[in-house]
């Protein structure tokens, strides 16, 4: 019977970390992120690379714990979530594409990697909700642990991926970083206009 569970534990865990990762897309955020911090020095794009993925990995585990109390008590619903964060991250693909440099010094103490990258683009509405729905399916401890687990090694894989891809700047100078940001501008545009369009359609059940 242990054993059972113990399957059922790690299978729940797999399908968790798979999930999450798909949804998080660290790979598809990587030229965002490179965008987002091409003006740092490398120890410093190294740092934020693992403040964005400690601040996803904060916002995903205070809503796996707090999120559908947090929710209801609001009177908030995922659409408005969803809507608010595509929002959010249109603002900044304007940017990426205008190639609009924000160089007051209110904004130089703006960490990046806090929003957007930590969140909305991270630890974004798709992710929250996802975490939520798994938490309300863990039935055992066993599993609310390979939960944990999976979100854990989740944020550890994005980490890790953000980190070297750092290295990619010092190799395509600035002009090639120009490029990226103008591409990520366009992708995290398209990733705004799609959540916007997502929670249009569940506002009226479309």
């Amino acid at each position: 019977m242990n054993d059972a569970f113990l399957v059922s534990a790690t299978t729940f865990g797999i399908q968790a970390f798979v999930t999450l990762f798909v949804i998080m897309d660290p790979p598809g955020a990587t030229p965002i992120f490179l965008a987002l911090v091409k003006d740092q020095p490398s120890r410093k794009r190294i740092l934020m690379a693992w403040q964005g993925a400690t601040v996803s990995l904060i916002v995903i585990v205070a809503f796996a714990i707090f999120g559908k109390f947090l929710l209801d008590y609001l009177h908030i619903s995922v659409e408005a979530l969803q809507g608010a964060g595509g929002l959010l991250l249109l603002l900044i693909a304007l940017e990426l594409l205008t190639g609009r440099d924000s160089t007051s010094d209110k904004a130089k103490d703006v960490n990046v990697a806090l929003v957007p990258l930590g969140t909305p683009l991270l630890a974004g509405p798709g992710a929250i909700v996802t975490t939520i729905v798994f938490v309300q399916n863990a039935d055992t401890v066993s599993m609310k642990f390979a939960l944990g687990s999976a979100i854990v090694a989740v944020h550890l894989a994005i980490g890790l991926t953000l980190m070297f891809s750092t290295k990619i700047v010092s190799v395509i100078k600035e002009s090639g970083v120009t490029l990226l940001a103008r591409i990520a501008g366009l992708l995290l545009a398209a990733i705004a206009v799609e959540m916007i369009v997502q929670a249009i359609k569940g506002f009226f059940n479309l």
